[in-house]
């Protein structure tokens, strides 16, 4: 926005108006004369507010005086509820822009009407000790716990002349503490500001204001406490050896990268996740940037793919190609510069054709193994960096920086496509359930004699629950031809099919686009981005696009009611339900296998979705679980749940909703971790081996053994339990144990005997 400084604009003036009616202040008034620039006539200021004029002031004397003055600005600044005040100006982030005073926006808005529009500014700054105006560029602002100036533009009000100025070369730029005062509460991440900002409070690192206001300043503040800065996360600096106190630079050891190399046996996790998703077609070519020992080359192709790599250090000669996929895994955490860590990102998406894989170490290590700070990382006992990203921090930098819109795959692990249709195909694919496709119920003669062709028709069908339009498939159009047209084939498989199996195929899959659609309003979805096939899908199954939107709002809106999950959780089919806290109305949390989770309702589906949009979903997760007196959602691993009758937890990460932090538990050295009870009550029906856990469970019932489950659970309880009741498992079954005390088993066995009687007589 750019204002005339020569006639005052309709909208100023009613701007203006709305602002006297609420306040009644004579300065409102002065200040708009101010910027109006045109004070001394008052007779050309718009009428609506020339009428006003005698409401406020005896003559046109006062009014030219005032309009000068520049305690009016003050005045607002000081009582203005947004912003950070300091003794000389008002700090502002350009998001609460519209949220100031309307005079102050008044006063930003003629400001600019020499230089017009300022693009990519993150804080204004109002003077109140001069007529001036400074934009600020913090471009880290999100990301970086105290993110540094970068430029800086001041326009002097009275003139509007301005004045830039470059901090991107200065070893010492200024840098931002107390992010949170700049934003208003709703901003996204207002939470993990206030919380950091509370944390340094703790530890009075703010309480020397001079010193900290530079980036030297700042860092030996934190030498100085033993401190550093991780992820929006006070953490304490662990001692390093031989290290000189008296200069910042001297103490750090030269940075070994190719350290931070791995040699694999198998695939990397993020190449293995991209193989599972399908992004591999027949014709795919891989690059690997940053390949070090090139074991994912290898592993590529050997399946048949044309792959190649480069390294600095391993294989720094090999040309760097252009490649269907690429891979930048784990290497933006490895490189200790800002700017070399940018470029490597740059030239990774400027070789990639549809798809880059990018992943980089998150925020839920243990930093206790002797680490050193080293910039925004951290150096290693290896004397390799490594820079630890919060999961939405790495999103919000690969967006940033590459101008994209990152799809989030687990934890750490983020794939940008070239085409944005294919990355909305490829997310509306992790929101589709599984379904088998109907049965043949009736021997029909036409359709044995075509059901080779309408086998392909049928597994459409299962896949988007609806028929293919015309020239969608082309491989289809032969079946067309033969038929007619789609419709007429599909009369003949539904002659030998159940027609209401297929309604509720295409029901199911209703709902899965409704979750897709819902999840997407969060991420300011369009229309135009959705790939041609969802659309289909859309246009089929809902009859329009703004009736699926508005479906979706619905569903959306209905997670603002804390009690719609609980009541999901308890009418759900599948899952378990445990901790009755206010029994029995409400429990406080519910499990399901992820095996199972495309069987829930859609509202905790998207409600799981609320997370993992942004997260990613711990790819090894064996259970999901919904805490339903708090916004949060746990992924839990359990390796041998299927082999072990009561398997341990191994790793549990949860997600507080709230603000998307994460908190990870490892329990590999607990020697008493958590154990599972009941694990059929976490699967469907069709689980292999369901049966069997089954009948384990109901023999625990009958023994007793799972009456109390709150002191059996922990494996050092359960086998406690155990061996007080002299049994043991074997192939599901509990037996005796084989040292059991014969009187002993006897008295067992009579307790079990009167427990059974005692339930068949109250049955």
């Amino acid at each position: 926005m750019m204002l005339n400084p020569y006639r005052v604009e309709e909208w100023d003036a009613k701007l203006f108006l709305n602002r006297c009616a609420k306040t009644h202040h004579r300065q409102d008034i002065l200040l708009y004369l101010a910027v109006s620039n045109d004070c001394s006539h008052l007779e050309n200021l718009a009428a609506e507010v020339h009428n006003n004029l005698p409401g406020w002031f005896d003559s046109d004397k006062p009014i030219l005086l005032g309009a000068n003055d520049l305690s009016v600005i003050v005045n607002c600044c000081q009582q203005s509820p947004i912003g950070k005040l300091l003794p000389g100006a008002l700090y502002v982030h350009v998001s609460a822009l519209s949220q100031l005073d309307p005079l102050l926006r008044l006063y930003e808005g003629y400001a600019r009407r020499t230089v017009g529009r300022i693009d990519g500014a993150t804080l204004i700054k109002f003077n109140i000790e001069q007529p001036k105006i400074s934009y600020l560029f913090y471009p880290d602002f999100d990301t970086d716990p105290h993110p540094a100036l970068q430029a800086s533009i001041q326009i002097d009000v009275r003139d509007g002349s301005s004045t830039y100025r470059d901090y991107s070369t200065s070893d010492n730029p200024p840098v931002l503490h107390r992010k949170e005062t700049f934003v208003t509460p709703d901003y996204p991440h207002y939470e993990k500001f206030a919380n950091l900002t509370r944390q340094e409070e703790k530890l009075r690192l703010l309480d020397k204001t001079r010193g900290i206001g530079t980036l030297r300043g700042w860092l030996e503040c934190l030498q100085d406490y033993g401190v550093e800065i991780q992820g929006h996360q006070v953490i304490r600096r662990q001692v390093v050896e031989n290290l000189h106190p008296t200069s910042l630079h001297s103490t750090l050891p030269k940075i070994e990268r190719h350290k931070a190399a791995i040699a694999r046996k198998n695939l990397s996790r993020p190449v293995r996740l991209a193989l599972e998703a399908g992004l591999f077609s027949e014709d795919s070519t891989f690059f690997d940037y940053g390949c070090g020992y090139g074991s994912d080359i290898q592993h590529i192709a050997e399946k048949g793919y044309a792959s190649a790599g480069w390294d600095p250090y391993y294989s720094p000669d090999t040309p760097r190609t252009n490649a269907d996929i690429v891979n930048l895994g784990y290497i933006i955490n490895v490189i200790e510069r800002t700017d070399e860590r940018r470029e490597a990102l740059l030239n990774a998406w400027e070789l990639t054709g549809k798809v880059l894989i990018i992943a980089a170490l998150v925020l839920i290590d243990d930093r206790g193994t002797g680490q050193v700070a080293y910039g925004d990382g951290v150096i290693t006992r290896r004397n390799t960096f490594q820079k630890y990203y919060e999961q939405e921090e790495l999103k919000i930098y690969i967006d940033q920086v590459l101008n994209v819109n990152a799809v989030p795959v687990a934890l750490g692990i983020y794939f940008v496509f070239r085409d944005e249709s294919l990355a909305e195909a490829y997310r509306a694919s992790r929101f589709r359930s599984r379904a088998t496709t109907p049965r043949v119920r009736a021997n029909i003669k036409r359709f044995e004699d075509y059901q080779e062709m309408l086998a392909p028709l049928m597994a459409f069908v299962t896949e988007r629950g609806r028929l293919p339009v015309k020239n969608e498939k082309p491989e289809l159009e032969n079946l067309r031809a033969e038929f007619g047209g789609f419709r007429r084939a599909f009369q003949v498989i539904l002659q030998a099919t159940d027609q209401k199996e297929w309604d509720a195929l295409a029901q199911k899959r209703r709902l899965d686009l409704l979750v897709y659609l819902a999840l997407g309003k969060l991420n300011h979805l369009k229309l135009k981005q959705i790939s041609p096939e969802v659309r289909n899908d859309i246009k089929s199954l809902f009859g329009s696009y703004e009736d699926a939107w508005e479906l979706a709002e619905e569903m959306l809106f209905s997670l603002g009611d804390p009690g719609v999950i609980a009541q999901c959780c308890i009418q759900s089919f599948v899952g378990c339900n445990s901790g009755f806290k206010y029994a029995p109305l409400y429990p406080s949390s519910f499990i399901v296998h992820v095996s199972a989770f495309s069987e829930l309702d859609p509202l905790l589906r998207l409600y799981e979705g609320c997370a993992s949009r942004t997260i990613g979903r711990m790819d090894e997760a064996t259970l999901i679980k919904f805490h339903t007196y708090q916004p949060k959602i746990s992924y839990l691993f359990y390796p041998n749940f299927d082999a072990d009758p009561h398997p341990v937890l191994h790793t549990s990460m949860q997600i507080d909703l709230r603000d998307l932090s994460v908190s990870y538990r490892d329990y590999e050295d607990d020697v008493n971790p958590p154990i599972l009870h009941r694990k059929e009550t976490v699967i469907t029906p069709d689980y292999p081996n369901y049966e069997k856990f089954s009948r384990l469970t109901q023999q625990e019932e009958d023994w007793g053994l799972l009456d109390d489950e709150q002191t059996i659970k922990t494996l050092r309880d359960w086998q406690r339990c155990l061996k007080e009741n002299c049994l043991e498992i074997e192939d599901y079954c509990l037996c005796w144990r084989k040292d059991s005390d014969p009187i002993r088993v006897q008295e067992l066995t009579a307790v079990r005997e009167k427990r059974k009687n005692t339930k068949v007589t109250s049955f």
